[in-house]
């Protein structure tokens, strides 16, 4: 006699086969939109000649826009998960793209925000992102009601996420 043989194996909840086919494939295009993302910019950046930062210090600069921000501040936020965000902000800073200060409060902390090198990058991003959502309802790819929906059904998946991570200890 074996020493689990009297333990219960663990029961699976009854999945739907097809919600769980849906829920694999919008993984799947969740994070290929992001790496897609990433090549759209990379492309734009080379058809307007911009060769000296990523896509991903890209994004960062676009996303502090007219903020002063720290490091922390822009990785709780969850931008930046599986890129090294203190790397990218020194690269950032080194090229003129930032401006970076130590923090009176907590020296530690370094607050950054753009320059007008920095400025110009954003712009670009932000004229790339309205030709994106002037295309998709122009073309009709999406109008209001779907980019509403796409949005909130994200971040009831982004909740329902974050919600097991906190809840697990």
């Amino acid at each position: 006699m074996s020493l689990h043989s009297d333990v219960a194996a663990p029961t699976q909840p009854a999945i739907d086969a097809g919600f769980m086919t849906s829920y694999l494939e919008s993984l799947t295009l969740v994070e290929r939109l992001h790496r897609l993302l990433l090549d759209v910019i990379k492309d734009e950046f080379e058809r307007v000649g911009v060769i000296e930062i990523n896509a991903v210090q890209a994004l960062l600069l676009f996303n502090v826009g007219d903020h002063e921000v720290t490091a922390g501040e822009l990785k709780s936020r969850g931008y930046y998960q599986g890129s090294n965000v203190s790397y990218n902000l020194k690269k950032l800073v080194e090229m003129g793209f930032m401006h970076h200060q130590r923090c009176e409060i907590d020296r530690r902390s370094v607050r950054v925000r753009l320059t007008e090198k920095g400025r110009r990058i954003r712009d670009v991003v932000a004229r790339l992102f309205a030709g994106h959502a002037e295309g998709l309802q122009g073309r009709g790819v999406l109008d209001m009601a779907g980019i509403e929906d796409i949005t909130t059904s994200l971040r009831r998946v982004e909740r329902y996420w974050t919600d097991q991570i906190r809840y697990i200890y």
